[in-house]
């Protein structure tokens, strides 16, 4: 295995001027790491060829469109050995030695997929310099939701970053149509039921105090447009939308468009992920909150066992500090 760049080098690489790209060879991100190819399933072998994560490569090979020594197989467990040939849309695939992280400021008008058959622009568009080798996002964001994305090669930790029982915390902030009411605080912050299922905020507040129109939220469910769908819940048009941290990933010094390689700490963390505490053992104590200056409340997480209902909505769930008054 390569040796890993020294912090030193990291930081000279990241703390670039956020207009320019941080152009680095593949051999220079974050970690280098060599994957030993002998027996894998189907699905992971899939992954660290930079198609998709392991649970989108299953959904692949059981509709009919992975073949495996020119005839399709359905099993996403199937094993793997070197001599097997596995093509994807006639194209082999080749599980990668270099395992990349990239975190992108995404804009808005760009598909988070590796293509589109549309012809629209992708998130891989903006990338294209970054690293030869093939990389694919981890989770989506809508094609009108900017902000923090992750893209990489590395199957194993894409799985553990997407899959919902790890339950990873994004922050987003929200512009709305018109002024949160505090009614309406109240309730996001109780929680409620949509048609997939009750959803509560772990955290809701104002990044401005003076502007209740653009509301700042942590939530850990990784449900299709949970945050719009909240918000519409209520009778409020999502005018903005911008994830602004996800997995302890910000966007700080990456302008809109732009990217740069995830340094040797943070890969180090993601892989120390725990999912037991929803964070990192590194990054417990580090990550932020919506913002420094921001008035919130916070909802405590019950019991995984317990029913929607039984969920207290009283101040012993709340910190002392009370949303501003309207």
């Amino acid at each position: 295995m390569t040796a890993p760049r020294t912090n030193q080098s990291t930081n000279q690489r990241t703390n670039k001027s956020s207009d320019q790209p941080v152009n680095e060879s593949p051999d220079n991100p974050s970690k280098r790491s060599s994957y030993p190819v002998q027996t894998l399933p189907l699905n992971k072998f899939i992954a660290h060829s930079g198609i998709c994560s392991r649970r989108d490569a299953a959904e692949l090979v059981k509709r009919g469109e992975v073949t495996v020594n020119d005839k399709v197989v359905t099993e996403p467990g199937t094993k793997i050995i070197n001599s097997d040939i596995v093509k994807y849309k006639g194209k082999r695939l080749t599980p990668s030695k270099n395992f990349v992280y990239i975190l992108l400021n995404k804009p808005k008008d760009y598909i988070t997929t590796s293509d589109d058959p549309e012809g629209r622009k992708t998130v891989l568009d903006l990338i294209r310099q970054a690293t030869p080798e093939r990389v694919y996002p981890v989770g989506r964001l809508d094609r009108n939701t900017s902000g923090v994305l992750l893209l990489t090669n590395d199957g194993d930790l894409a799985q553990v970053l997407s899959h919902p029982k790890h339950e990873i915390k994004k922050i987003y902030e929200v512009r709305l149509d018109k002024l949160l009411t505090k009614a309406d605080f109240d309730k996001l912050l109780s929680g409620l039921t949509l048609e997939d299922g009750f959803i509560a905020p772990d955290v809701l507040g104002y990044p401005d105090p003076k502007d209740k129109s653009i509301v700042g939220i942590e939530i850990h469910s990784g449900r299709n447009r949970i945050v719009r769908r909240i918000f519409e819940h209520l009778g409020y048009d999502v005018r903005q939308l911008d994830r602004v941290m996800y997995a302890g990933l910000t966007k700080k010094n990456v302008q809109r468009g732009k990217w740069r390689f995830l340094t040797e700490k943070e890969v180090r963390i993601l892989r120390h992920f725990n999912p037991q505490t929803r964070t990192s053992r590194e990054a417990g104590k580090k990550n932020p909150p919506i913002n420094k200056s921001l008035t919130t409340s916070r909802k405590q997480a019950p019991s995984k066992r317990a029913a929607p209902a039984a969920r207290r909505t009283g101040p012993a769930q709340r910190p002392a500090t009370k949303p501003p008054r309207k």
